[in-house]
């Protein structure tokens, strides 16, 4: 028996535990699972560094150096993650659509834990936290598969999990990470339907695309975000410098970062200068459509350009006729993620969140509120942007599922 296969029986096992176990209990676990984080900071942060050095040495790009690293600030935030999911409402056990029959049957669903959970994903760290504390608190058990990149700083949050564990009432094999990085171990993770009840991708359209295609174990997309920003003829022009500045500069590595923007043809001359300057002096390369270039001096955008994730400081910026023109490249260029239109014009800014088919769409608002933290979550296990059971931030609700229960008064039928 392979150790995988170990892994997840004593997982299965552990999820049998957690379904009995009540929300003062888990909470109990995940206040534990701070405490541990906190007293293990410095050992976490160390093993950390020697992520981000071998990353350095290998010359990855910044903006994804920053998506692993780790600092005292990311620490408090995780720290700050286990407590906001104790104080919301645990959803196992929630008996909703209940009605009674003529005869006296009561048929209600009632929410329960999916059972095993394992997410694969690339670099953030911090996922590991959010991932266990969202599993634990949802009453599922979770195995973890993290990148190569951060294995040194997921081996090290893992030890503090279960050292948090081992003062609760859940097992702490309730967690389990694969610290073998071979990309085999991968493929044999996605055949286990006799021990894993879902598995979340969480990373690159790359990543994404493989675990689709192989897992027989249901899957649960996420990730992927050629998120798009319209401005209409309407906006406030500083104010949506500020909106497009946000999206692009405040973190690129993360798929809520704009990639590209649309604007009107109208005030598209009244808005280019003052854009380049701001996002130049961030560190933004820009490519523009032909009809940018004769406004701005910037980079000539390729077809590719519509299509390409950068998760960088590049943005990809395109003139258009109007708000159907808008539609229309988002609905062809889309990934399903996030959307904005900056607008004045009410009508167009209905028109725009009517036709547009992602998970989330705004108004006058930068897609980098697309976070399971800043919906209300605590955390999430990523943005789901398939259209069943989940959509959007993957939070505790989205991690369980349902039976039906029926009470009846020694019924039969007639």
């Amino acid at each position: 028996m392979s150790e995988l296969i170990i892994k997840a029986k004593k997982l299965k096992e552990s999820s049998n535990i957690l379904k009995t176990l009540n929300a003062k209990q888990k909470n109990r676990a995940i206040l534990e699972i701070a405490k541990s984080i906190e007293k293990n900071e410095e050992y976490i942060l160390l093993e950390n560094k020697k992520d981000v050095e071998i990353a350095e040495k290998k010359g990855i790009k910044k903006s994804l150096i920053d998506r692993l690293a780790l600092n005292e600030k990311r620490i408090k935030g995780m720290i700050e993650a286990c407590k906001t999911v104790v104080n919301l409402k645990d959803p196992v056990g929630e008996m909703f659509d209940s009605f009674l029959r003529e005869d006296g049957l009561r048929i209600s669903k009632v929410r329960v834990p999916l059972g095993v959970i394992g997410i694969i994903y690339e670099s953030r760290p911090n996922v590991t936290l959010e991932a266990t504390i969202l599993a634990l608190k949802s009453g599922n058990s979770v195995l973890l598969r993290g990148g190569s990149d951060a294995i040194n700083s997921n081996k090290a949050i893992v030890k503090a999990i279960k050292e948090g564990l081992e003062n609760s009432e859940i097992p702490i094999n309730s967690i389990e990470l694969i610290e073998n990085t071979n990309r085999e171990l991968v493929n044999e993770m996605l055949k286990l339907n006799e021990y894993i009840d879902l598995i979340i991708p969480r990373g690159g359209k790359g990543l994404i695309d493989f675990v689709v295609k192989n897992s027989t174990v249901p899957v649960l997309e996420t990730g992927v975000g050629i998120c798009h920003i319209f401005v209409d003829e309407s906006a406030d022009l500083m104010k949506s410098i500020d909106i497009i500045d946000n999206a692009k500069t405040q973190r690129p590595g993360t798929c809520n970062t704009v990639e590209t923007v649309l604007i009107h043809k109208n005030i598209a001359d009244k808005i280019l200068s003052d854009l380049k300057i701001r996002l130049e002096e961030k560190g933004v390369e820009i490519r523009g459509c032909e009809k940018v270039l004769k406004i701005v001096d910037v980079k000539k955008a390729t077809e590719e350009d519509w299509a390409t994730e950068y998760l960088d400081l590049i943005l990809s910026i395109k003139i258009v006729e109007d708000v159907n023109e808008a539609i229309n490249h988002i609905k062809k260029y889309s990934t399903g993620h996030s959307e904005s239109i900056l607008t004045e014009n009410y009508l167009n800014a209905m028109k725009f969140v009517n036709e547009i088919d992602s998970a989330a769409v705004y108004i006058n608002a930068s897609t980098r509120f697309t976070d399971g933290g800043e919906f209300g979550m605590g955390a999430e296990m990523g943005i789901s942007t398939q259209k069943m059971h989940a959509r959007g931030p993957v939070g505790l609700k989205e991690l369980t599922t349902y039976k039906y229960i029926i009470q009846g008064n020694y019924n039969v039928r007639d």
